[in-house]
């Protein structure tokens, strides 16, 4: 029972550290990350070296698989960019073994408690953040050295060393390597495990080599389970993970093994917890250099494999498998209020033709467009909720809060076009028209009004404090002009030159672009830092 505890205690701390390092690491790298994932390109060589550095700051091969899942679902990644990004991960994922295979157990508690000072005595959130990686760095020994001591009494256990033995068929190794594996979800914690096991003696690289080999298959399972419910092209990302280490398992157990282990011996032939790290770093690197130039393969494989045509979405930019790297999860949910806004925009634009033309053909586009601007805010603000529960640094809370306010406010002008769209369809349907003088003053304010729209959402696109305040001074004409509008008409009205019924429907016009440019002033605030 002893060990058991001690074994899982040890791992939890294992899997604590690694999570608490990789958040520590992404918010102090977060704007840093989001460069790097902006440097997505079809090559698919800078895009291994993308996912080596991004697995480095998450410190999770299945944490980056499954955002670049995230990314071909949500559209931002095509099959040819991913294949480059999975295949880098798998390298990237090898310095967590290498860190490991420090004996550092003597310095573990010094290590977390510098951490944990550097917390609590920090006053910038940086220094926090650091504080956070030394904390989870001292965690991940700790948990190594805990494991190790809990499995430490196994070596006299007769029946433990007999199963051990059955670890020297190679299959049976993989086998129950990618059963570890899959049980855990994360190759790195099962990789310590197998550390901790070498660095008690009671595994060699020849018995640790093919459960490292099963492991890289196990890993495929995490984003191949994220994968379920996702689009076509997602599945096919997941797919070319699991052929990836499934295919270079098969060519190194049969022509590579016995090399590789040779090699590592070679080099620390006394450390089996380096040699089974070395071990991992080497078949990744020789897995890269065989199947990287032909990875084309991979790909057609996969379509093979999941066939079909991807379909359209709602949403472009964001997908809950993107949340396990908040840092990038701000910047595509901030992408996707500015694709939301320009729909709305675009439906203000539709609803001025409408107005113009009366063209009734424009109505259903203008209705259908304003349920589908309805659904994007309650989607982008279900995911912001989401994103908020994450560890995030204090300026990301502030974003996610202004996205929200800002969302509601989009929405808001979405219902005043739809108010619009109704009073030009009532107008119609009586087969009544404005006064040329009503129209001349429509299209006064309306071009303000746009002004407003345009200077407003791209002062938030663009964080334009300059842009952001010319939108007061709109706001301003606006308020001026639909009062002087307002007046002329209701003088228009009493002298008959308009039919009174219309008279009230273009009122009601004039307030709903008043109340747009209300919002817009609204969006240009959060730009500026101006509480509501």
């Amino acid at each position: 029972m002893e060990i058991i505890t001690s074994v899982l205690g040890g791992l939890a701390l294992f899997l604590f550290g690694m999570t608490m390092m990789g958040e520590g690491l992404q918010k102090s790298s977060g704007s840093k990350l989001k460069h790097i994932v902006g440097l997505l390109t079809n090559n698919k060589y800078i895009g291994v070296l993308l996912g080596i550095l991004v697995t480095m700051v998450i410190q999770s091969s299945s944490a980056t698989t499954v955002m670049v899942v995230g990314f071909v679902n949500a559209g931002l990644m095509s099959i040819t960019q991913a294949v480059g990004v999975i295949i880098g991960a798998n390298v990237g994922t090898t310095i967590t073994a290498q860190i490991i295979a420090f004996d550092m157990s003597k310095y573990a508690p010094l290590i977390a408690a510098f951490g944990v000072f550097l917390y609590m005595a920090s006053k910038d959130e940086k220094s926090k953040n650091i504080g956070e990686v030394f904390v989870g760095l001292g965690l991940i020994f700790i948990g190594m050295n805990t494991m190790g001591n809990g499995l430490n009494p196994l070596s006299k256990e007769i029946w433990f060393r007999n199963a051990l033995l059955k670890l020297n068929s190679p299959v049976i190794g993989v086998f129950v390597g990618f059963l570890l594996t899959s049980a855990v979800q994360s190759s790195s914690a099962s990789i310590g495990l197998i550390q901790a096991l070498g660095k008690q003696g009671l595994l060699t690289i020849g018995q640790a080599a093919p459960l490292l080999l099963g492991g890289n298959i196990g890993t495929t399972t995490t984003a191949l389970i994220s994968s379920i419910g996702a689009g076509k092209n997602a599945k096919r990302a997941a797919v070319i993970h699991l052929l990836f280490n499934a295919v270079g398992t098969i060519i190194v157990l049969l022509f590579l093994n016995k090399i590789m282990q040779n090699i590592v011996y070679m080099l620390t032939p006394l450390n089996t917890a380096r040699q089974i790290a070395n071990y991992h770093s080497l078949f990744n690197i020789i897995n890269v250099a065989i199947q990287l130039p032909v990875s084309n393969f991979l790909v057609k494989a996969a379509m093979k494999i999941v066939p079909g045509e991807e379909h359209a979405k709602d949403l472009q930019y964001i997908d809950d498998r993107i949340l396990e790297t908040p840092s990038i999860a701000v910047e595509q949910a901030r992408l996707e209020v500015n694709r939301m806004s320009e729909i709305v925009y675009q439906n203000f634009k539709t609803v001025d033709e409408y107005f113009l033309t009366g063209n009734k053909k424009l109505k259903n586009k203008i209705l259908e467009e304003e349920k589908r601007i309805n659904n994007l805010e309650k989607y982008i603000v279900e995911y912001l909720v989401k994103l908020s529960n994450k560890s995030i640094s204090d300026d990301e809370h502030t974003q996610i809060f202004i996205m929200q306010d800002m969302l509601n406010d989009l929405e808001r002008i979405g219902d005043h076009v739809e108010n619009i769209c109704g009073i030009v369809t009532l107008i119609l349907e009586e087969n009544k028209e404005f006064s040329s003088y009503a129209i001349e003053e429509y299209k006064d304010l309306y071009a303000h009004v746009e002004k407003a729209i345009t200077n407003s959402t791209l002062a938030f696109k663009n964080n334009d404090e300059k842009i952001a305040s010319t939108v007061a001074d709109i706001e301003n004409s606006v308020d001026f002009l639909e009062k002087k509008y307002r007046h002329n008409h209701i003088k228009r009205i009493n002298n008959n030159e308009c039919d009174p019924t219309v008279g009230v429907n273009f009122l009601d016009i004039l307030s709903n672009l008043e109340r747009i440019s209300d919002h817009c002033t609204n969006i240009a605030n959060y730009t500026l830092h101006i509480e509501i």
